[in-house]
């Protein structure tokens, strides 16, 4: 039906617009979901034979084994503080210790971050706890409780971490006589960040079995 409408002496024809040939786009709210940022991510997982020459050997610190390069995670933030704050989370330690002298003698390691910028002492270790025998070892420790971790600006990011064999008294192993009661080992370890508020998942951790001993 045709609608004359007139406006002084020029007539206009009301059309309906799919009649003319013309068509209205209905506007659509299209959602976008992006990705939750990551809540943990594997800072490095190394496995390694160490002997008494690396002990005594290693530079430029003895008793140490060295972490960095492409044995780091190629992906891990920069900014540890933002926008994820893992700087203010929770490291999960996981130790795998597959060789060892049967010696019974008590064994830790130290788990030193070395920052790109630091402050203070420039860099902090947690550790794990001490071991007499083969097996797997896991603990979660608080980011902000282990010794030295203000001395690592966290918002400029880690570059290396170091590995420190010692006694239960917290001795390099170098500087035991009895050294043999430490070495050979092998072991592996995997440590995982996590960020503030949130929750280890094992589920996450590509090729380890989820077993805590």
């Amino acid at each position: 039906m045709r609608t004359n409408l007139r406006f002084g002496s020029v007539a206009l024809l009301a059309l309906p617009l799919v009649g003319a040939g013309l068509s209205l786009a209905r506007a659509k709210t299209v959602t976008v979901h992006q990705a939750a940022p990551a809540t943990q991510f594997v800072l490095f997982d190394a496995t390694f034979r160490y002997t008494q020459s690396d002990a005594e050997n290693s530079l430029p610190s003895k008793s140490h084994y060295y972490i960095y390069g492409y044995r780091l995670n190629q992906k891990r933030p920069r900014n540890w503080t933002s926008p994820v704050d893992f700087r203010n989370g929770t490291v999960h330690i996981r130790m795998e210790v597959l060789e060892r002298p049967e010696s019974g003698e008590p064994t830790q390691w130290s788990l030193c971050y070395i920052p790109n910028r630091g402050q203070g002492n420039g860099y902090g270790c947690t550790g794990t706890d001490r071991y007499t025998t083969k097996g797997v070892y896991e603990k979660d420790v608080s980011m902000t409780a282990f010794w030295e971790n203000n001395g690592i600006v966290w918002s400029e990011g880690i570059k290396q971490m170091d590995l420190v064999i010692k006694d239960k008294d917290g001795n390099k192993i170098h500087t035991r006589s009895d050294q043999e009661k430490f070495v050979p080992t092998k072991v592996r370890f995997t440590m995982v960040q996590v960020a503030a508020g949130a929750k280890y998942d094992p589920n996450l951790v590509p090729n380890i079995p989820h077993t805590t001993r």
